[in-house]
């Protein structure tokens, strides 16, 4: 991670405490998807080819599942990372503080994300029924397209440089 001048900037901060919890949360965004496609679509819980693969599936290319984690983590430090004058008075380090924070909103945003169809074919998709890089791409770009639109974000590249605008 590149740090410019200011070392205890809270963005700083924030930015490393998602990437410390990064794997956990990646696996429970997958146990959470697990969970979104048998209320959507098996909530009887009928074992099938499709729901058994989904649940037997631990084995998956976890890189498209990375870009998305990045990408909800991105919009996290935009909306709520901008605090630097927070002071804490329970003992706890900011550290400690936004990995606490960090992971409560992730698993609110993948409940939320889960009751929409789009999101939860297309993490299947690029993730536990992966089965060729082509249409695990397709999927990973209509699942950015559809949280950007969820949360109201607009991306615009200049120069080399991501800049996300509230729509």
């Amino acid at each position: 991670m590149i740090q410019k001048l200011f070392p205890l900037d809270k963005n700083y901060i924030l930015r490393q405490a998602q990437t410390v919890l990064e794997d956990n949360l990646m696996d429970s965004m997958a146990f959470e998807l697990k969970k979104s496609y048998t209320f959507l679509y098996n909530s009887l819980g009928l074992m099938d080819e499709t729901y058994a693969q989904i649940l037997d599936a631990y084995d998956f290319p976890k890189d498209r599942l990375r870009v998305i984690y990045c990408q909800l983590s991105g919009i996290y430090r935009y909306k709520y990372g901008s605090n630097q004058l927070e002071l804490l008075f329970d003992g706890r380090s900011h550290f400690e503080k936004f990995q606490e924070d960090w992971s409560k909103q992730l698993m609110e945003w993948v409940k939320e994300l889960g009751k929409h169809e789009q999101y939860v074919k297309t993490m299947l998709r690029m993730t536990l029924l992966f089965d060729t890089d082509s249409r695990a791409e397709w999927s990973e770009n209509h699942c950015k397209a559809f949280i950007n639109e969820y949360f109201d974000l607009k991306i615009i590249k200049r120069k080399g440089e991501l800049k996300l605008k509230i729509a």
